[in-house]
């Protein structure tokens, strides 16, 4: 075993050079130096932290000139306090206080090194010492261990004292003389000096101290006037002062003309004095060590603001009102104020009677959420759509206010407020009453009239029932009891249905469509501005978007009900692009000037647009299979018992109109006897009411037919055992209750019942077609039948083509190749389809042609 070898001494037995501890140690030197210092300073940190935070902080509140803001008394006081607590704090530290030994030093770097190599090179060898292997061996291994030496490093010191300070108390004396270093002053302190008897300043004479400090928002620094030696200062509009005079009572007085404040020889002398600067003159301190300063004021400029840029609209009715704004040191709200500007509008029709008091509009202008407030430029953007003054001439002004409360505000100017554009003329309609209704009440009996001649032919007007029975529910709440909330209700109504109007369907977007399509060409042709062509050639872009979107939802509804002609979605996109590439180059010709280009590409534009309706037309035709077209054909039946109640419906509400409807040779006529009995309706009415309650049972009759032919049908259905085929068995049971309830209520005589639940039978048989539809595709795909180009047969082998010749054993008729090379496929199918029809009407062709044209046409 080694033992430790005594300093000075060797091993006498050893045969390898010996060393005394001078020598060993001398690699580890600096480090060892270093180390023994730190542990120092471990020590005193230790010990004396308490100490170190309290003068720390007392320095940092005397920097801050705490002890000018509060009496005598209390800095007296805490002056005591702080003395005590530090004399504990030396006294803790003294008592704790023990400097680490050169041993503790060796210790504590021996052991941040492997193998402790300072202790193994001033170890002795105990055994061995005679043998010359066991020797050879420590001689190498002291060797090692004095190399590592080189390698030592000085141990950090560890400075932490969290355990003695849970709280952090010595960080927040810090951070305390960090914010005296950035907002006081060494020159502070010596004004404590002056609170006592014995103050040094008593001795030396008065003494003064002075501050000057911007508004905040400025975000100007403090100044401490005592370094102020310029006769001149550039002060902000607002700025405080404040004076401290130390010494005796009058030694020192104030002599200023910036405040406004009257000229008082007893406030001049107070030795402690503030006050806000509000115009350019003259501050002095008078007396030993004076000084005087001219006080130059820069004024606070209230804020500008004007409108910018052109007001522009969607066509939801969303406006961008531009607007930019100033201030020297930044706007921090605004506001515009919108009124009716009462002399500028058209006071016709509804609008003649005097507007119901309404109050003006006032909405929050927007401000840059990041960035300088000094100069910026914004837009309000609002929906007013739905506001009584919606695109009528209103008075607008802005105003904007900066910190200092000081306001800036544009003159008013007359715009018009925009709202939504209605392009349907019923919805249009709905929306001018509402306008009148929310001019003044007193136009009720007005809109009522007008609201039933619009509702007078509702066959010509509405596309469903659904509108027309929430219009009928709106005349009704016109007619009845009209107070503010039932008007809030109502007008909410008629947007609501108006909305419901405009958006439409597939057939509405087309024809908003072909409007814009002939309101540009007219403009074209008439020589319209570049202003109006733009406005409608916008018009243009979104009665174009309104249709493909109406149409890409309508390609996939077919898509779902038919999963084989879900290809209908890629195409609808795919001419979206190049119609949007098409209307590019229109706007493109037209601002170049070059009209009649624009015009043949509008017309190449209509007529692309044609091709995707025939395209789109033919891919929703046919399915093939004969559960598909009876459940179509009930759905047919359906909808036609609920156009005949809803034309019943209409007979209650206004008698007679379906005899003028006859007269005026409407269709949808129950036949002349129907019409005769309704004519003769104000004769008899006994009889009027018998004939309605036959016509009711016979709704009632029907529908339990159809009712019928549902459950036949049902019975039948493919798909058995799929998940699909599932979810269309429920679907159709679903149509079977709702037909159920109908015939209910056809025999109660409860028409808008009726009406609700054959439309609930209609939803239920659409989703269960839908989920049909689904189940063949999956059976069609297990089987490898189903798929494009096949004709109709189960087996390969004995399908056969129009003319009846069997197609083969493999099922396959013509070439793979692609037989249409042109570009605009549409295009060749539709003209192709053209020339079989007009063959097909050639009485001069052979009869065997003729019936092959005829299976041609039926089957595409």
């Amino acid at each position: 075993m080694p033992k430790q070898a005594r300093p000075e001494q060797a091993s006498p037995t050893s045969s390898g050079p010996t060393s005394s501890e001078g020598d060993i140690l001398a690699p580890v030197k600096w480090p060892l130096r270093l180390t023994l210092w730190g542990m120092t300073a471990e020590r005193i940190t230790r010990a004396f932290w308490p100490l170190w935070s309290i003068v720390i902080a007392a320095l940092a509140a005397l920097m801050l000139g705490l002890q000018d803001l509060v009496m005598v008394e209390w800095v007296w006081g805490t002056g005591a306090v702080a003395l005590a607590g530090a004399g504990w704090a030396a006294w803790r530290g003294i008592r704790m206080m023990r400097l680490p030994t050169r041993a503790q030093a060796i210790s504590r770097l021996d052991g941040s090194m492997t193998g402790n190599p300072i202790q193994a090179a001033l170890d002795d060898q105990a055994i061995g010492a005679a043998d010359m292997g066991s020797q050879a061996v420590w001689d190498a291994h002291q060797s090692r261990m004095r190399k590592r030496l080189a390698a030592a490093k000085a141990v950090q010191p560890d400075l932490r004292v969290a355990r003695a300070d849970p709280f952090a108390l010595r960080y927040v004396a810090l951070l305390a003389l960090a914010a005296a270093l950035i907002f006081g002053s060494v020159l502070r302190v010596s004004s404590v000096t002056a609170m006592g008897p014995s103050g040094s300043d008593l001795a030396s004479g008065p003494a003064w101290e002075g501050w000057m400090e911007p508004p905040g928002y400025t975000r100007m620094p403090a100044v401490y006037l005592n370094d102020i030696t310029a006769p001149g200062i550039d002060v902000p509009e607002g700025a405080q002062i404040t004076l401290r005079m130390y010494g005796e009572v009058g030694a020192l007085s104030v002599e200023e003309t910036v405040s406004g404040r009257d000229p008082n020889p007893d406030v001049a002398q107070d030795t402690a004095q503030e006050f806000a600067i509000a115009r350019s003159g003259r501050l002095a301190i008078d007396g030993p060590g004076g000084r005087a300063w001219d006080i130059s004021v820069t004024a606070d400029t209230p804020p500008t603001i004007r409108r910018e840029g052109e007001i522009e609209s969607s066509y939801e009715g969303d406006a961008q009102i531009p607007f930019a704004a100033t201030d020297d040191y930044g706007v921090v709200a605004g506001t515009a104020r919108i009124e009716l500007a009462l002399d500028e509008v058209n006071r016709s029709y509804l609008l003649a009677a005097e507007p119901e008091a309404r109050e003006a509009i006032e909405v929050q202008l927007p401000m840059p959420i990041a960035g300088d407030r000094t100069e910026f430029t914004e837009a309000l953007v609002e929906n007013f759509s739905q506001h009584a003054w919606a695109n009528l001439p209103v008075t607008i002004s802005m105003r904007v206010e900066d910190e200092a409360g000081q306001v800036g505000e544009t003159a008013p100017e007359v715009i018009t407020l925009p709202g939504r554009r209605f392009f349907d003329p019923l919805a249009a309609a709905v929306i001018e009453q509402r306008r009148a209704l929310l001019w003044t009440r007193d136009n009720a009996p007005d809109v009522a009239q007008i609201l039933r001649a619009i509702s007078y032919l509702p066959d010509d007007a509405f596309r469903s029932a659904v509108p027309y029975l929430k219009l009928r529910h709106i005349l009704r709440q016109v007619e009845g009891d009209f107070t503010t909330e039932a008007r809030d209700e109502v007008v909410q109504a008629m947007w609501d249905l108006a909305i419901e109007l405009e958006e439409g369907d597939l057939a509405s977007a087309q024809e908003r469509l072909q409007r814009a399509q002939e309101r540009l060409e007219e403009a074209m042709k008439n020589g319209a501005s570049e202003q109006e062509i733009a406005e409608l050639m916008q018009e243009l872009r979104e009665a174009t978007d309104d249709y493909l979107r109406q149409l890409s939802r309508q390609a996939q509804q077919q898509g779902d009900q038919n999963p084989e002609m879900s290809q209908s979605q890629d195409m609808v996109e795919m001419s979206q692009n190049d119609l949007q590439g098409m209307m590019d180059r229109i706007q493109e010709l037209m601002e170049e000037g070059r009209m009649d280009e624009a015009a043949e590409a509008l017309r190449q534009l209509q007529e692309m647009m044609e091709n995707m309706q025939v395209t789109q037309g033919q891919q929703g035709q046919s399915s093939g299979e004969q559960a598909m077209e009876g459940l179509g054909e009930t759905l047919r039946e359906q909808q036609g018992l609920s156009d005949e109640a809803f034309r019943e419906l209409q007979e209650q509400y206004n008698p007679g109109q379906q005899g003028q409807q006859g007269q005026q040779g409407m269709q949808g006529q129950q036949g002349q006897g129907q019409q005769g009995q309704q004519q003769g309706q104000g004769e008899d009415g006994q009889q009027g009411q018998g004939g309605q309650q036959s016509l009711e049972d016979s709704l009632a009759q029907r529908q339990q037919q159809l009712r019928n032919e549902l459950n036949r049908q049902s019975q039948n259905l493919p798909g058995a055992g799929t998940e699909a085929g599932e979810a269309a068995r429920d679907q159709l049971g679903r149509a079977g209750e709702a037909m159920d309830g109908a015939e209910e209520a056809l025999r109660d005589g409860d028409l808008p019942g009726a009406i609700d639940r054959q439309s609930q039978a209609m939803e239920a048989l659409r989703e269960g077609m839908r989920s049909l539809g689904e189940a063949m595709a999956q059976q069609g795909q297990q089987q490898g039948e189903g798929q494009q180009g096949q004709m109709e047969g189960g087996d390969p082998g004995q399908q056969r083509d129009p003319l009846g010749r069997n197609a083969g054993a493999n099922g396959q008729l013509g070439s793979d190749e692609s037989m249409v090379q042109d570009e605009d496929v549409y295009r060749r199918a539709r003209e192709l389809l053209d020339e079989i029809r007009r063959r097909s009407g050639d009485g001069e062709r052979p009869q065997e042609e003729l019936d092959y044209l005829e299976r041609l046409l039926e089957r595409f």
